[in-house]
């Protein structure tokens, strides 16, 4: 079968095209003909050594990429009940998705109602499981609540951005550019602003009457957090869920205390996807709110295993609006 990899940590160049055996279920495993998979700033991260030795995420090379992904069930393992062949299914997290057939864990799969079509649940199980646990595990956000959304065009952004509204909180939002903070706007935020080398907390500042807002979900890192901070009320919450413009690697938690007795945290989704059923559950939201039309997200474009590079490239650069996928089957 295709498969694409890496053997060493570097940019796209390391990516690998191979051709290597389809791959063997274990008893408690699924193996899956993948029809798509997600392309996520979890797969660059992986590709770029970021989560090496990581407890969370542990991996060894050489490594099939793809964390996220859909298609249908060819063989189930001895104890892997409750699934069949034929099944359609959705998953995220175990590595391997980048590949015509992919083994996964049983406590990883999701079924996929047949009213969803896969390239969608493909697109959406990994952004929406996070956005849904950052809204209402992570924030508890509700009608009173105000928050902020960095990076709001991207996937995560999008969908966090509907499910706060869902809840009937007040969404600021901020992106690179107005192209950009337009989606946000049609994804329903009541404020966008542009990051404009922090003046975005001013901003919100002034839109809150001096206050800040309960929670700021921050993805970028570096270029923002500190000005997340400025931006955030007094004993309120800043959620630190990426760092996809850099690491902050000089915190001395005493800042915290000066901006106003904050609360920090930086999650992890396999945290929050304990079990089966958490997944199934998360899941099952993300399906109801494309059904009833309070979720949608927009699809950057689908590429081949012949432009994963540019899949990356884009994603890396932060050209795209929206979620990309690799098209694995015809």
């Amino acid at each position: 079968m295709k498969a694409v990899g890496i053997s060493v940590y570097g940019d796209e160049s390391v990516l690998e095209r191979w051709d290597v055996p389809v791959p063997v279920p274990g008893t408690s495993d699924v193996l899956v003909h993948v029809a798509f998979a997600g392309v996520n700033f979890m797969d660059v991260h992986t590709r770029q050594g970021k989560y090496e030795g990581s407890r969370t995420y542990p991996l060894h090379l050489p490594l099939t990429l793809g964390m996220e992904g859909a298609g249908t069930v060819v063989e189930v393992g001895a104890d892997a009940t409750d699934v069949a062949v034929g099944d359609r299914v959705a998953w995220c997290l175990p590595w391997g998705s980048y590949a015509e057939f992919a083994v996964v864990p049983l406590r990883r799969i999701v079924k996929v109602p047949p009213d969803i079509e896969l390239n969608l649940a493909a697109a959406l199980l990994f952004q929406g499981c996070t956005a849904h646990y950052l809204c209402h595990d992570v924030a508890r956000l509700g009608p009173e609540s105000t928050c902020l959304i960095h990076a709001a065009s991207g996937a995560i952004g999008q969908l966090l951005i509907q499910f706060a509204k869902k809840v009937g909180a007040t969404v600021y939002a901020t992106t690179s550019t107005r192209e950009k903070g337009q989606v946000a706007l049609e994804c329903g935020a009541d404020e966008v602003y542009l990051y404009d080398h922090g003046g975005f907390a001013d901003e919100v500042l002034s839109a809150t009457s001096g206050r800040g807002v309960d929670v700021v979900f921050d993805a970028l890192g570096a270029p923002t957090l500190r000005d997340s901070f400025r931006a955030t009320r007094s004993r309120g919450l800043v959620v630190n869920y990426g760092s996809v413009a850099g690491s902050i690697r000089d915190l001395d938690p005493m800042e915290l205390g000066e901006a106003g007795s904050l609360w920090f945290t930086r999650p992890r989704l396999a945290d929050y996807l304990a079990d089966r059923e958490t997944i199934q559950r998360r899941a099952d939201a993300v399906f109801d709110g494309l059904r009833d039309g309070t979720l949608s997200v927009k699809l950057a474009g689908e590429f081949t295993f012949d432009d994963v590079e540019l899949a990356h490239a884009a994603l890396e650069e932060r050209r795209q609006i929206g979620k990309a996928l690799l098209r694995i089957a015809p």
